[in-house]
């Protein structure tokens, strides 16, 4: 493994775990979108994603379960949701899950639109198309994690959108990550390990309430 510091793991660490984990989380975000349907809650759908991982038999949750519709798809993690909105017919939300397979930690997110606005269905795709590129760049440039979000941010504006900065990517591994204090992947001075990585993107619309997210494990 990794000589860095912040890239610290503990002894029962598998990459293969960590690829099981993250199928397994993008598993439960599969099926979780298909159930969200227009007129229901923001907390009801939270409420059925917790059924679905308990369903698919994970060990834990490692982070809370976010479901966000309409504008408060533009709320950071760290950030409660304004109200508990209804989705619409023509909206826009998000699934972020942080759960434990095999002792390691899925952590994934995704953004999903109901109905046929075409900017709404343009910014979920355009958050997994930034993804895709900052991604490529990390594959194929050996880049260190700073220049990955330097590099989101100039791609997020030649795409036409605004990339939250405050939400910059963050460490996992066999759980808990947090005893190694990896920070975050956009603050690191170093290439960025497969396996160890979460790669976040948050983006909003230049001018509407609404934006989108999508991340994933570097691996």
């Amino acid at each position: 493994m990794s000589t860095q510091p912040k890239e610290a793991v503990g002894a029962a660490y598998s990459i293969d775990s960590m690829r099981f984990a993250q199928a397994m989380t993008w598993q439960a975000i599969e099926q979780l979108s298909q159930r969200i349907r227009p007129g229901m809650l923001e907390s009801e759908a939270r409420e059925l994603g917790k059924q679905v991982l308990a369903d698919l038999d994970m060990q834990r949750i490692w982070h809370p379960l976010l479901v966000r519709f309409g504008a408060n798809t533009l709320k950071a993690f760290n950030q409660r949701s304004d109200g508990d909105p209804v989705l619409g017919e023509n909206d826009i939300f998000f699934i972020d899950m942080g759960a434990v397979w095999q002792g390691h930690e899925g952590d994934a997110g995704a953004t999903f639109a109901t109905g046929n606005d075409p900017q709404k269905l343009a910014c979920a795709s355009a958050a997994k198309e930034l993804f895709d590129r900052v991604q490529a760049r990390w594959k194929n440039a050996k880049v260190v994690g700073l220049e990955l979000y330097r590099y989101a941010e100039e791609q997020a504006q030649a795409m036409g959108w605004r990339l939250n900065l405050d939400i910059k990517g963050h460490r996992v591994s066999d759980f808990p990550h947090a005893v190694h204090r990896g920070g975050d992947l956009g603050d690191f001075e170093h290439y960025p390990n497969a396996g160890l990585w979460i790669l976040e993107i948050q983006i909003a619309h230049p001018t509407k309430p609404y934006g989108a997210f999508y991340e994933d494990l570097l691996a």
